[in-house]
């Protein structure tokens, strides 16, 4: 697959490379943001970024971009998780902590629905999170997704079990938010 860089008012979304570890490990590797997510271990190490990148460049892999500021700083990362037989994906973020609280989640996200629905021309985009992760449910709201349920104890992170809230949005829901066809 070929990796875009898309850009928005604040950000650019582009492939990860090698030179981002140096910046990625201080804010992947916090527990605040390995505790919101189910992918990313604690501590991360050196060693599990350069294996996330090696997966990455697979080209069965799902889409993971860098989120960075316009002026380069490393600040997240974004992707979709693609199922080409049901024409859908299932998107995933995370924000370091430094960053928390300007929007750039949102901003990111609205970027990568677009280009889910435009370019890959997915039917449907689906998202997860904990139930304890509120700030992920608001934002999953602000996108025009729809709160589809909760998977009871579905996952087990670090010994527990925990709540999985469940969201999506339909091509044409997109669509008639945005007014994009």
């Amino acid at each position: 697959m070929i990796i875009p860089a898309i850009q928005t008012k604040r950000l650019t979304l582009r492939a990860h490379t090698e030179e981002d570890i140096p910046a990625l490990l201080p804010l992947i590797g916090t527990r605040e943001v390995a505790a919101t997510t189910l992918r990313i271990a604690h501590p991360y190490t050196e060693q599990n970024a350069r294996d996330f990148i090696a997966k990455i460049r697979k080209e069965d892999e799902p889409l993971w971009l860098a989120i960075t500021l316009r002026s380069g700083a490393l600040c997240g990362g974004i992707g979709l998780r693609l199922d080409g037989k049901h024409s859908h994906g299932e998107l995933g973020y995370w924000i370091g902590v430094p960053y928390w609280g300007n929007g750039y989640a949102t901003e990111a996200s609205r970027a990568m629905l677009e280009y889910g629905f435009k370019e890959l021309k997915l039917h449907r985009i689906l998202a997860t999170h904990f139930r304890q992760n509120v700030t992920s449910g608001k934002i999953l709201c602000k996108l025009g997704m729809r709160h589809e349920g909760c998977m009871r104890e579905h996952l087990c992170k670090w010994g527990e079990f925990v709540d999985v809230e469940c969201y999506g949005i339909l091509r044409s829901e997109w669509e008639s938010q945005t007014g994009s066809s």
